[in-house]
Parts: structure tokens; C-alpha cells; sequence
């Protein structure tokens, strides 16, 4: 049985920066490609990375700069660092698991619904 749980969300002022954190069991992330997405309030999942067995990384085309996806092997962890945070970045972000490829390039894909899994998600909420 999958288990995915987030956290190190929380509230933050506009500038900020904040670690995510996302603790597997039942799982291992080298297995397939794993990410994170997020959903802002009132609106849609938006995909921002995804990592590969090899530690290749994926970023979705608006998520370039402020956002960096890691792993630690050995805690069997996946990480997103944010920086410099906007209010625009508010909402709930969810690690995900079991992601599919980009048929084009073999790629992760950071969509989504391209994942299995995920996990409930941790709230992060940036103020002005």
C-alpha cells in the first residue's frame, strides 16, 4: 500500500522561501517518476517538477527559477524547494508517485494526471 504524506506548508510572507517535504512508505521513488502539483484556491491542478530514477528533474514551463525538486535516497524523501515566495503560490501542493513519461521524449511528464498516486497535500499560504 502507497503512502505519500507532505509537509512543511504553512504561512508565509511574499519573499519567503519554504522546504516541502514528502515521506514515502510502501514505495520507493526511484521506482518511477515522482513530482509535485499543486491546486490553488478555486482553481485547477497546475504541475510544477517531476524527477526520474536517475535524478533527472522536470519543470513545468511557468515553474523555472523558484522551484527545485530533490530526493534523498537513503529517507526515501522527495523535496521541493520554494523561493521567494508570491501570494500566487498559495494553495494546497501534493507529492505524487508512480508518474507516467512524455511520449515525445521519454521524459517525466510533470502533468498531473500523470501520476498514480499522491498524497493529501500541505497547505501553503503566502501573504502580501
Amino acid at each position: 500500500h502507497v503512502q505519500l504524506v507532505e509537509s512543511g506548508g504553512g504561512s508565509v510572507q511574499a519573499g519567503g522561501s519554504l522546504r516541502l517535504s514528502c515521506a514515502a512508505s510502501g514505495y520507493t521513488f526511484r521506482s518511477y517518476c515522482a513530482g509535485w502539483y499543486r491546486q490553488p484556491p478555486g482553481g485547477i491542478h497546475e504541475g510544477i517538477a517531476a524527477i526520474d530514477r536517475d535524478g533527472t528533474t522536470q519543470y513545468a514551463d511557468s515553474m523555472e527559477g523558484r522551484f527545485t525538486i530533490s530526493e534523498d535516497k537513503a529517507k526515501n524523501t522527495l523535496y521541493l524547494q520554494i523561493n521567494d515566495l508570491k501570494p500566487e503560490d498559495s494553495g494546497k501542493y501534493y507529492c505524487a508517485a508512480e508518474g507516467a513519461r512524455q511520449s515525445r521524449d521519454g521524459k517525466c511528464s510533470t502533468h498531473p494526471p500523470a501520476f498514480g498516486v499522491r498524497g493529501r497535500g500541505t497547505q501553503v499560504t503566502v501573504s502580501s
